[in-house]
């Protein structure tokens, strides 16, 4: 059934009857399928993926590189905790690198995400440094490619 989840994650919630033909297995299967995987919290949720680009509604999202001094017996958890309860934090992961943790937020305004930084993240003891980096424009986000005006015409030879 990983081919299930490949599907899941590629098309969001579809009915029943069209993930069956995808999957290649009838509707009650892949229903049974589906309960325990969000049961057993494989699937944890269904999102759609909008381009806010498009609907003139002004949002920015920043990618901010954390420095983090490691707790006593809970590592980076405790401070990634910390971090993604807060409901500007979209995504948190801990990283191998040069920083410990990248945290993605969502703001109305770059102010609004400097705000977030200054009075919320670097304020946590644990945190010893950030870097911040706008995205200025999404090309492709969770498999999907946004505008297909963005091909180069030089992958073509056409300089």
């Amino acid at each position: 059934m990983d081919e299930l989840l490949d599907i899941l994650e590629k098309y969001g919630r579809l009915p029943l009857a069209e993930l069956a033909v995808l999957a290649g297995g009838d509707e009650r299967e892949i229903a049974r399928a589906l309960a325990g995987y969000e049961a057993d919290g494989i699937v944890t949720g269904y999102t759609a993926l909008i381009n806010w680009e498009k609907t003139g509604t002004e949002r920015v999202t920043a990618l901010i590189e954390v420095k983090v001094t490691p707790q006593r017996d809970r590592g980076f958890d405790r401070v990634a905790e910390r971090v993604y309860r807060y409901p500007e934090v979209k995504a948190c992961y801990l990283m191998s690198g040069g920083f410990d943790l990248t945290v993605v937020i969502e703001g109305k305004s770059m102010k609004e995400v400097a705000l977030f930084v200054a009075e919320k993240l670097a304020t946590i003891d644990a945190v010893t440094s950030t870097a911040t980096h706008f995205v200025l424009k999404k090309y492709k986000a969770n498999g999907v490619v946004f505008s297909r005006e963005a091909e180069d015409d030089r992958e073509q030879g056409l300089v």
